[in-house]
């Protein structure tokens, strides 16, 4: 079928943390048979920042933000099969969903992917005169990257006919074991942006232990932390690209996940550095959500920390041996259970049931 996938952007991962997921995902589903065309804006400064140049398995059309520009791009959905609008695009977003639904074909599979649904929810709940109000029932399905029942429950609360969370996971040709690279070493890594939602959960998590333990170096990696105040400690070193994110996740002796509160606070919702870091053989300590035991065991394939003194108990215990034999009982995992041809082997065949279901006349 062909898929017209509107979202932040394929090519780029620069302020843009759902690149991966769109990466793995989409060229798993181009394997079943799909021709992908992503649409994505020039915003953000991500053109100048590609980490990839246009994949063989989809095509990508940048277009400039601007309404007209917007226009062109929401009526191309008319050519195409499924149409799918991810949030945060990053231009009009609400402007762009009403123009893509509206050039959208009536058997069209028409869905709405919510890569950030605790924020995109709490904005509906917060503003009952919110345009994507309105569009919850054209949609034949919402899809989500995380949440488990209560963003299911929440969606249908709202009027969406589905919803279904599909869930981050590895490509295995992009994130994988590889040689350690001096610059990247550390005792603990943290990659992350430094975003409202998460940055007092990096304080605690990360920085404060950082400052409890002055002999050891940290590694901080992600945009935005240049004007921040760093313990000594602690190396800044920006933009990491995702060419470099299997060095910078098995160099370090440990990586530290951390959600952002809002993602923590709902569960369920293992963000793309999770199953990146389990890819590379990484040793991770992640921060406590509800959920994380259907990913990954905690204390074999993954520690956890309940806080920032957990942080430091478990680093000040963590040998290299025990480290390394986390790390490869991770890439086991995600391995077996944890790829996005897993993954895309459900989209699939939602897809296909419910354009069928449409051309025939009848509800999927």
């Amino acid at each position: 079928m062909k898929i017209a996938f509107y979202g932040s952007s394929l090519l780029s991962s620069y302020w843009n943390g759902a690149a991966t997921y769109y990466r793995g995902l989409l060229r798993a589903l181009a394997a079943h048979g799909h021709e992908i065309t992503f649409y994505e804006p020039d915003a953000y400064g991500r053109q100048e920042n590609r980490d990839i140049e246009p994949p063989d398995w989809a095509k990508v059309v940048v277009w400039q933000a601007t309404p007209e520009a917007l226009k062109e791009a929401a009526s191309e959905a008319a050519k195409a099969d499924v149409v799918v609008k991810a949030s945060g695009v990053g231009y009009e977003d609400d402007a762009l969903l009403d123009a893509v639904l509206a050039a959208a074909r009536p058997e069209a599979v028409r869905i709405f992917w919510d890569v950030d649904a605790p924020a995109t929810l709490a904005e509906l709940k917060e503003k009952p005169d919110h345009p994507s109000h309105r569009q919850l029932a054209k949609l034949d399905f919402v899809l989500t990257y995380g949440g488990g029942d209560p963003v299911i429950e929440a969606y249908r609360a709202l009027g969406a006919r589905a919803c279904v969370p599909i869930y981050n996971a590895l490509d295995p040709e992009t994130h994988h074991p590889v040689a350690r690279e001096k610059r990247f070493a550390s005792a603990l890594g943290f990659l992350g942006n430094r975003l409202p939602d998460r940055e007092a959960r990096v304080e605690a998590f990360f920085l404060e232990p950082a400052e409890r333990l002055p002999d050891a170096t940290f590694l901080l990696g992600g945009s935005g932390w240049a004007d921040r105040p760093l313990p000594a400690n602690v190396r800044a070193i920006g933009h990491v690209g995702t060419r470099d994110h299997n060095a910078f996740n098995v160099t370090p002796k440990a990586v530290l996940n951390i959600n952002r509160a809002s993602m923590a606070e709902i569960g369920f919702s293992p963000p793309t550095r999770v199953f990146e870091a389990a890819g590379a053989g990484a040793c991770m300590i992640t921060d406590e959500w509800p959920g994380i035991d259907l990913f990954l065991k905690p204390g074999e394939e993954v520690l956890v920390a309940r806080d920032g003194t957990d942080v430091l108990e478990i680093m000040a215990g963590l040998s290299e041996e025990r480290a390394a034999a986390i790390g490869k009982a991770a890439l086991a995992r995600v391995l077996a259970e944890h790829t996005y041809e897993q993954r895309a082997v459900l989209v699939d065949e939602l897809l296909r049931t419910t354009f069928a279901a449409k051309r025939e006349g009848r509800a999927a």
